[in-house]
């Protein structure tokens, strides 16, 4: 399904230099392997021990193998699952107090962010390697703000090729925050408003093939575009309200709505053109395999992680 033919709307951009640089490119149009319409629930998807309920799941990715990981708010929080749903590992266990986005780089790192303070924990930036050893920390154990070294309520992160390190620290604060990939700080953008490169809830971020920064400004029903160095490029307001951002390596967008579109809205990065909706689940966390199939992590009145395949398919 071809996204040819469908018009952008509710798009705004303060930077019309950069504007005519997109017109003048010759950009492939994105093309959706199936129709979202196509797309069903996989009934019982995912192996859990006796007694043991999903709660909630912000957080969903998978690595370069096709393992699954759930970030989950029980304990354990963050289980391995193989695509047919085994499971094969769990981890984590007390590390968390309000688990919230689960993000795997190229490199296979594993980034977890913590998005609550109690009793000396959370609201920090986790960087793990593939087997669970913890590489590097971002914000103070238990210390809410918004300076170079505090966060309150950081929700996702995006890693750019260079390494540099994208925080939507947007629960309570309302801004991005770029580090090195050493951690260093090296700036934030943004305030709370409902202006061009403000935010109310910047919920998740992504990065698309160009390096540009998109974040889900969740309250504010749009999601804002960026460079990376925090200058604004247009916003996009026919996504809905979203949760959660995922973004294919052909630039197809993916977001998860549970409000407004009720499902995950599949469109492209490259124009901001949009397919349809997926129906079936209501997730704050989205992953995407390379054949297509979803996994939706929910936190609503789901409280499970669903996996979405397209309905021809054995």
């Amino acid at each position: 399904m071809s996204f040819a033919g469908r018009s952008p709307c509710g798009r705004r951009s303060l930077a019309p230099q950069a504007a005519a640089a997109v017109v003048v490119m010759t950009l492939a149009a994105v093309v959706f392997a199936a129709s979202p319409s196509d797309y069903k629930v996989v009934d019982g998807w995912g192996e859990l021990p006796t007694g043991v309920a999903w709660g909630e799941v912000p957080g969903v990715s998978l690595d370069r193998s096709g393992t699954i990981l759930a970030f989950r708010r029980s304990e354990p929080p963050i289980l391995e699952f193989t695509p047919s749903g085994t499971l094969i590992k769990s981890w984590g266990q007390g590390l968390f107090v309000m688990p919230h986005g689960l993000r795997v780089d190229a490199e296979g790192s594993i980034w977890a962010t913590d998005a609550r303070a109690t009793n000396g924990k959370g609201q920090q930036v986790f960087k793990f390697s593939r087997d669970g050893r913890l590489l590097l920390t971002l914000g103070t154990a238990g210390v809410s703000g918004d300076s170079e070294t505090t966060f309150n309520g950081p929700c996702d992160v995006a890693v750019a090729s260079n390494g540099d390190v994208f925080v939507a620290d947007g629960h309570v604060n309302s801004r991005i925050v770029k580090f090195s990939k050493d951690g260093t700080f090296l700036k934030a953008w943004g305030r709370k408003g409902t202006g061009p490169g403000e935010f109310d809830v910047p919920h998740a971020v992504v990065i698309d093939s160009r390096g540009r920064v998109l974040v889900g400004d969740r309250n504010n029903k749009r999601i804002e575009l960026f460079d990376q160095d925090g200058r604004f490029l247009e916003q996009w307001t026919h996504f809905g309200r979203p949760s959660g951002l995922f973004i294919a390596p052909d630039d197809t967008l993916y977001v998860g709505d549970v409000s407004d579109q009720k499902g995950i809205v599949v469109g492209s990065a490259r124009d901001g053109r949009v397919a349809g909706v997926i129906a079936g689940s209501l997730p704050e966390g989205i992953a995407v395999a390379p054949n297509g199939d979803i996994y939706a992590g929910e936190t609503t009145t789901g409280h499970t992680l669903r996996k979405l395949i397209v309905a021809t398919k054995n």
